[in-house]
């Protein structure tokens, strides 16, 4: 018998055959896998589709329910974050005592948690004017008082009214035309706040302050902001915390932040620290059942006739409401959002819904 020696060279080609299939292999088995989980995973997501649906709708009723009652019972003329609706403790004797708004059981392994926000706790960016935008940009977000300043609020307003006739430093068609990309001024209502970005001399520090990071979107690209690429100037907040374009037309100093107070003419810190400390109640804590102020002539150190003067500004109510709905449902989570309008209790209008 002769025995036949295969040569190394040879022995080792057919190794490396083996491991490269056995890699290919174990690939293909990985990514079979994979997919077989994705499969799961959707098709698990679908057999609970109903349930996210009526559960995110349940979740918008509940949350009408609980701005009705909130504005039936006692100091129901006054919205505050006190407010069952807000995350208060609310009225510890009203209807909503034990009213949670995390937590609610629908059926067998759904559960909705809620959280609501009132959109009149800023102003709405579609009515302001010059003075108040030129006041927000330089008092409250840190612009410079100026040609930036002034170029800002002018092609604001330039985009909002109807016409396409610039004001001096703003912008119409005329100017969006020439950047890259180009665009048209909407000359017309902001529909959402995020259209600032497309403003002239707007940039994402301005809009969403220094801290927000910075968004990835193509209006960055239609700047006309005249300061250094080399030195950005830090914003504390931004026009996206001040503004909306879904409030009413005032207000609620009961809820909004000392910066939203303060870019009304004649409200410093001291006056909007004022207006906060007056609000929280004889106890000073936010959130409890003493909190919210019926007017401004009950705030200790208000000058005089300023609350008259600052009433075409600041109410007590809230009429616009975001809800956000957190479904889970079969161990999966998916969030339902609501924007709400409250015209009277019995009259709670729903003006938009999606899933986000």
């Amino acid at each position: 018998m002769r025995i036949y020696i295969q040569p190394s060279r040879e022995r080792g080609i057919a190794l490396m055959m083996v491991l490269i299939v056995v890699t290919v292999l174990t690939i293909l088995a990985g990514k079979f896998a994979y997919n077989m989980k994705v499969e799961t995973k959707l098709a698990r997501n679908a057999s609970f589709e109903a349930d996210y649906e009526w559960a995110g709708r349940s979740g918008i009723e509940r949350a009408k329910w609980i701005l009705a009652l909130s504005a039936t019972g006692p100091g129901g003329q006054v919205d505050s974050l006190g407010a069952k609706w807000a995350g208060g403790s609310g009225d510890t004797n009203g209807a909503l005592a034990d009213v949670q708004l995390k937590g609610f059981e629908l059926g067998d392994n759904v559960t909705i948690d809620l959280e609501i926000e009132d959109h009149d706790r800023k102003f709405n960016i579609n009515v302001a004017d010059e003075v108040l935008l030129k006041e927000a940009l330089t008092k409250v977000v840190g612009v410079e008082e100026g040609t930036l300043a002034e170029t800002i609020a002018q092609s604001i307003l330039d985009w909002i009214d109807p016409d396409d006739k610039p004001r001096m430093s703003g912008a119409e068609t005329s100017y969006d035309q020439n950047l890259t990309p180009p665009n048209f001024c909407k000359d017309g209502p902001m529909d959402d706040i995020s259209e600032l970005l497309m403003i002239q001399g707007v940039t994402p520090a301005i809009y969403q302050g220094s801290g927000g990071g910075h968004m990835p979107t193509v209006h960055q690209m239609n700047r006309g902001a005249r300061q250094s690429r080399f030195e950005e100037v830090t914003y504390a907040v931004g026009l996206k915390d001040l503004f909306t374009t879904t409030s009413s037309r005032m207000v609620n100093m009961n809820t909004a932040p000392a910066e939203v107070l303060r870019i009304f003419p004649g409200i410093d810190e001291n006056i909007a620290q004022a207006i906060i400390t007056a609000r929280n109640g004889p106890d000073q804590i936010q959130g409890t059942q003493d909190d919210g102020i019926p007017n401004l002539n009950v705030v200790p150190g208000m000058p005089p006739g300023a609350a008259a003067q600052f009433s075409r500004f600041l109410s007590v109510r809230s009429l616009v409401f975001e809800v956000k709905v957190d479904v889970t449902a079969g161990g999966m989570k998916r969030r339902y959002i609501g924007l709400l309008r409250r015209n009277s209790p019995r009259d709670i209008q729903i003006l938009n819904m999606y899933w986000e």
